[in-house]
């Protein structure tokens, strides 16, 4: 088969479309042939190398894909061959074929484009994992989203909404009324407004209850000022580097807490708790049509240098996705 390898760290360019050894499938694995990848930051990451995947996954970049089941493992159930699928993946989207744990595999949502589906996994797993599992976010709370146009943000402002929270987001002017559309209920340009005191004059001074952060190190003291009493800060990316100060009084003085997660290298258990929980109160969503799949635009995998180059200028709108035939 064809994958996209990265022979030696290093801009786009490194990126080659190549011969591979074809995936083997073990016990409790299915065999998916892709039809659409997404690109991820983890992806640009690991290719710049930055982020080595875990010893376990697939040294090929892609941690989500979308295609047809086709081959299961004697010991897995509930799958059928020729089913349309997308899945969670340690690794190795950007590639014809790939091997999954089944409890990694969801179907494809009704009324969702099976190429669209592909950048559906990681951002519900993260999104759905993180403001349910970790932050407890509840109806008539304050949603901070930074990063509102990313593949993250524009499931974040959706998801949030559902949850009947008011969600406030960081993002570039020219994406403010695209994520309002989305439900956002106020949009900070980050480029020249301070989302602190955005954020409190958009809550009557109170700040945000739940903050979802791409940024890290560099938003962290300002995360902590913008909090409410209470307030639960979640950091998911480390975009603004991976050291930050924080002010432990002013944390402690609001009664709010921070934490940190990662979900790829997260044991195959904990992913198939998450994939349960999302295929119960997200899939749902996608079903209805209260939640939809944001794609800015659909590449041919052989581009994924080009892809790759959209997503580090920022400029996109939800997610970018990578084309099989």
């Amino acid at each position: 088969m064809k994958a996209i390898t990265v022979p030696e760290p290093g801009g786009p360019e490194a990126l080659v479309w190549a011969d591979v050894p074809d995936p083997e499938l073990g016990p409790g694995e299915v065999l998916i042939d892709v039809r659409a990848t997404a690109v991820n930051r983890a992806d640009v990451l690991q290719r710049q190398g930055r982020y080595e995947p875990p010893k376990d996954g697939s040294p090929y970049p892609g941690l989500e894909c979308s295609g047809v089941i086709g081959a299961i493992a004697p010991d897995v159930t509930g799958w059928r061959l020729g089913q349309e699928v997308c899945a969670l993946l340690t690794g190795g989207g950007y590639a014809q074929r790939v091997v999954v744990p089944a409890g990694q595999v969801l179907p494809v949502p009704a009324n969702v484009d099976l190429v669209d589906a592909a950048g559906l996994p990681e951002v519900a797993c993260t999104v759905w994992s993180n403001l349910v599992q970790v932050a407890r976010l509840g109806a008539g709370e304050t949603l901070l989203v930074h990063g509102g146009g990313s593949g993250i943000g524009t499931f974040a402002i959706q998801f949030g909404t559902a949850l009947g929270a008011n969600v406030i987001v960081t993002a570039r002017a020219s994406k403010h009324e695209q994520l309002r559309k989305l439900g956002a209920t106020h949009v900070i340009d980050y480029t020249d407004q301070d989302f602190v005191e955005e954020t409190r004059a958009a809550t009557d001074g109170r700040g945000a209850d739940v903050v979802l952060d791409i940024m890290g190190g560099s938003y962290l003291t300002r995360n902590v000022q913008a909090l409410a009493n209470h307030g639960r800060i979640v950091v998911i990316g480390l975009q603004g580097g991976r050291k930050g100060e924080l002010n432990v009084s002013t944390l402690m003085s609001k009664y709010g807490s921070v934490h940190g997660t990662v979900l790829r290298s997260r044991p195959s258990a904990q992913k198939a708790a998450i994939i349960r929980g999302v295929r119960d109160e997200v899939w749902p969503l996608l079903e209805s049509g209260v939640i939809h799949p944001v794609v800015d635009r659909r590449l041919p995998i052989t581009e994924a240098a080009q892809a790759h180059r959209i997503l580090e200028d920022s400029n996109h709108l939800g997610k970018v996705l990578l084309t099989l035939e």
